[in-house]
């Protein structure tokens, strides 16, 4: 296992915990977000890479969100080939509304996180 994939674990896991808790309490969108802030957090290690996609994938099930669906089966394919090779584009979200290639601005404070992770790996 990686040092960068152990050490951003717990950060990535927390946004899971939170996109949990906002799917029971009913607030979907809100619970997407967090799928969105643990894939920006994990996009550089291939298994969370992977696994955020595989839950957006979930998500898109049970809301019968049909375009998330399809555009979830892609990104996992993606984040399987290409993370390991810098494949992907940084910042990125991870949603279907968004391209798959389209690098994005990252939040301050994910930044933060990412950079802290990145100089105790």
């Amino acid at each position: 296992m990686s040092n960068f994939r152990k050490n951003i674990a717990p950060y990535v896991e927390a946004e899971i915990s939170k996109s949990k808790d906002k799917e029971k309490s009913g607030c979907y969108d809100d619970s997407f977000a967090h799928l969105e802030n643990a894939h920006v957090l994990g996009q550089e290690s291939t298994y969370w890479h992977v696994k955020v996609h595989y839950l957006m994938f979930l998500w898109g099930i049970r809301h019968k969100d049909v375009k998330e669906v399809f555009g979830q089966f892609i990104r996992i394919i993606g984040a399987a080939a290409l993370t390991s090779i810098k494949g992907v584009p940084i910042g990125n979200t991870g949603g279907s509304n968004v391209s798959p290639v389209k690098p994005m601005p990252i939040k301050p404070e994910h930044a933060e996180i990412i950079a802290k992770v990145k100089s105790n790996a």
